[in-house]
């Protein structure tokens, strides 16, 4: 079964696609480099001694992705090309919401066209929205999101709906979670964030490694258990295995028409200093950090429910918060500049 990966050269779509040919897969990886190198996929290759094919392009380029439907013959597309970070969202909404669901457009237009139905779409756990109370599960109504972000996963779930109501082979799983971290228990492959990094961890292990002088943590007056954000943290090679079993449970399901949600996570939320302790522990270590006004965007502590992927996908994450620390260091402190070599 031949796999289009878009964006896969970024943090999730390289330890997908390592999974994935893990899993004896062939993979096709489409990227436009933006946030993203080639050099994981080189990587992927030799951690697995399999082939990957990768064409640079992007997803807003119906021209270019028809050229790759056409030359190899695609069977399912795992779609995770987007612009993803909550704060720089509200300053480029437009953006955004060009790539993010204008893209995802022009990608379903393609496949329509070629009749390629089955779709695995990287979602959020954000579709919740502010109302929504916590845990979260898939029988909930799509909420309003508090960034730009989350607001083009809502509109990219929409369109799906409403593609799957008005093609009856399209075939869509919904992969709902929040943040993944870790990295490969090689060290080969890791989260490499070009610029500032948005997200926790990268940013803590950019500090720890030297190449930062210290973190900034967004608030400490959240009505949490010690006021920092809470979130539901899980590996990303879990989260890479999570949409490998739901490719396979597509593969499974051949009377399957519409789209499905799932969500992927651990169930538990763990706050940044949380993060912050666990990270020192791992690497006996004093990460310097100073406390931020809160960022835009950012909810107090959200967490999803995660049975119905444990039930119906057999699948479920594995690996502890040591792991995830550990793994991420093994990543940085081997990759200091990440893929720069």
């Amino acid at each position: 079964m031949k796999v289009l990966v878009t964006g896969g050269a970024g943090y999730i779509g390289s330890h997908t696609v390592l999974s994935l040919l893990e899993n004896n897969y062939d993979v096709v990886v489409y990227d436009n480099l933006c946030n993203s190198s080639v050099e994981s996929l080189r990587r992927v290759e030799k951690l697995t001694g399999k082939s990957v094919k990768f064409i640079q392009g992007d997803i807003c380029s119906k021209d270019d992705l028809t050229k790759v439907f056409n030359q190899f013959n695609i069977d399912a597309v795992i779609h995770f090309a987007a612009l993803k970070a909550v704060g720089e969202s509200a300053e480029i909404p437009l953006s955004y919401y060009q790539n993010n669901v204008h893209g995802t457009v022009c990608l379903l237009e393609v496949m329509q066209q070629q009749k390629v139905h089955n779709f695995i779409f990287s979602s959020s756990a954000t579709v919740y929205g502010e109302e929504s109370d916590v845990p979260y599960v898939e029988t909930m109504k799509l909420g309003t999101p508090s960034s730009p972000y989350g607001a083009s996963k809502v509109m990219v779930e929409r369109v799906l709906a409403d593609t799957a109501n008005a093609n009856k082979e399209f075939r869509g799983v919904s992969l709902r979670y929040f943040n993944p971290i870790g990295a490969h228990e090689s060290g080969a492959i890791g989260e490499d964030p070009k610029g500032i990094p948005n997200n926790l961890l990268p940013y803590v292990a950019q500090v720890a490694v030297g190449k930062r002088d210290k973190l900034s943590i967004f608030g400490d007056d959240y009505p949490t258990q010690d006021g920092s954000c809470e979130r539901d943290y899980l590996h990303v090679m879990d989260l890479a295995q999570g949409h490998v079993a739901a490719l396979n449970w597509l593969n499974r399901n051949d009377e399957f028409r519409g789209v499905e949600a799932f969500n992927l996570g651990t169930g538990n939320g763990i706050s940044v200093f949380a993060i912050v302790k666990a990270f020192e522990k791992a690497i006996n270590k004093t990460i310097p950090f100073d406390v931020s006004p809160r960022r835009a965007g950012d909810l107090p502590a959200f967490w999803a429910n995660a049975s119905k992927a444990n039930k119906e996908l057999n699948w479920q994450a594995t690996r502890s918060l040591e792991q995830m620390m550990a793994d991420t260091w093994h990543w940085q402190s081997n990759n200091p500049n990440g893929y720069l070599v």
